[in-house]
């Protein structure tokens, strides 16, 4: 079925409620309605806009909410506009930030840009999707067009977003150039003169400067929908690379698997909810039956399986049952090289090994997860930080509940 055949058997009504959900914010409702109903009538598909910052190499489960948004937009034969922010992507977006970002490099961030729509192939069709940069129009515009454009926002107005708001109470710095950030985003959407933009909740100052610019400029503004944020492994936090708390879409499948099955129990049915196509009736269902474990596991392969395929989730299911619930070793378990030269009297600093197995990024958090009693050395639990450990060749270092190495000394 064609973009436009859908769209026109498809009512105005029928879509919107396709499109809305419990999860997510319409501003303004009978807005889009309206839309919709005129783009019915006359077969011109909506511009639906979605922008991504690639400021880190690899996406995860948090940014694909609203890029299964996105999709059902095309699949109701709409014109996705994918806007990769080079530009913006230079000042980072402060949104929820307690701090100044770092700026990026022009080269660190097309290295990353480069990766992104291999990832979101398996999310939004591709072959329909318009693909574009806005650094094709920041890198040409002028100084006095930048000034024109800080002159549509006042300071007051700027610091009524929460993030702001917080910083300034607390004392930290907020850039001038971090004030840019809103406007730049607006300032898309004029450039692809979008008709709904869609973003997390976190986002929704950022998309009402786009109604506003382009009220100012004389074009119908915008409609905003905004999808919740999704949280973390950690309960807590929005899921981020930076907190650790992420499951990257192109992690391999026993360890998408595992991290699934370590969110809280509180956190399934949001997760349901916006990461998967599981029908709601289907998933209250698995919530209800108070088989909280079976509920989980069956989450775990439907995620595993959109990212992976049906034959992947279930070899990632039988690796986590044979280590969780059977307790025995993983199969495939890798080598953690260590030379003889770097051994005191046949010992090791525990730490050391940890950070050098590639357990833990730095000592100070290897020394955290030693602390804690999450490190396992053969059969014996490692909890002094201070140790220095004998180790054996073939001997197993365990790291958390996931993570398994075999001793390897050359």
């Amino acid at each position: 079925m064609s973009p436009s055949s859908s769209r026109a058997k498809v009512s105005a009504e029928e879509q919107l409620q396709i499109l809305r959900c419990g999860a997510c914010e319409i501003t303004i409702e009978e807005e889009l309605l309206s839309k919709l109903k005129r783009s019915v009538a006359s077969g011109v598909p909506l511009r639906v806009k979605l922008g991504v910052d690639p400021t880190s190499p690899d996406i995860h489960l948090g940014h694909t909410v609203v890029l299964r948004k996105l999709r059902q937009f095309q699949d109701l034969g709409h014109q996705a506009v994918l806007i990769i922010g080079d530009y913006t992507a230079l000042v980072g977006d402060p949104s929820g930030a307690n701090k100044t970002r770092p700026i990026l490099t022009e080269d660190a961030v097309d290295v990353n840009a480069r990766t992104y729509l291999e990832q979101v192939k398996g999310i939004v069709n591709l072959d329909t999707i318009e693909i574009v940069r806005n650094g094709d129009w920041f890198r040409n515009i002028t100084f006095k067009q930048i000034l024109e454009l800080s002159a549509k926002m006042t300071v007051a107005r700027m610091m009524e977003r929460d993030d702001f708001a917080k910083r300034w109470a607390a004392h930290q710095p907020i850039s001038v150039h971090e004030l840019l950030y809103p406007l730049m985003q607006g300032y898309d959407s004029l450039m692809v003169r979008a008709d709904v933009e869609l973003g997390g909740t976190d986002q929704t100052f950022n998309l009402l400067v786009g109604r506003q610019l382009q009220r100012d400029a004389g074009l119908e503004p915008q409609v905003t929908l905004t999808m919740p944020i999704l949280v973390g492994l950690d309960g807590k936090d929005k899921m981020s690379k930076s907190k650790g708390n992420y499951i990257g879409v192109t992690e391999n499948p026993t360890n998408m698997y595992g991290k699934v099955m370590s969110i809280p129990d509180e956190l399934m049915q949001n997760y349901f909810q916006l990461v998967t196509g599981v029908g709601e009736k289907e998933y209250t269902a698995l919530l209800a039956s108070g088989k909280p474990r079976q509920a989980k596991a069956a989450l775990a392969a439907r995620i595993v399986a959109d990212f992976h395929g049906e034959a992947a989730s279930r070899a990632a299911a039988e690796a986590f049952d044979r280590v969780f619930s059977r307790h025995e070793l993983p199969e495939d378990i890798p080598e953690i090289s260590v030379l003889r030269s770097t051994l005191e009297d046949g010992r090791i600093w525990i730490v050391t090994l940890v950070t050098q197995a590639g357990f833990a990024p730095s000592n100070s958090e290897a020394r955290r997860l030693v602390a804690q009693g999450a490190v396992t050395l053969g059969d014996r639990k490692v909890n002094d930080p201070a140790e220095k450990v004998a180790l054996s060749d073939g001997e197993i270092l365990k790291v958390g509940k996931r993570r398994f190495g075999r001793i390897a000394i050359r």
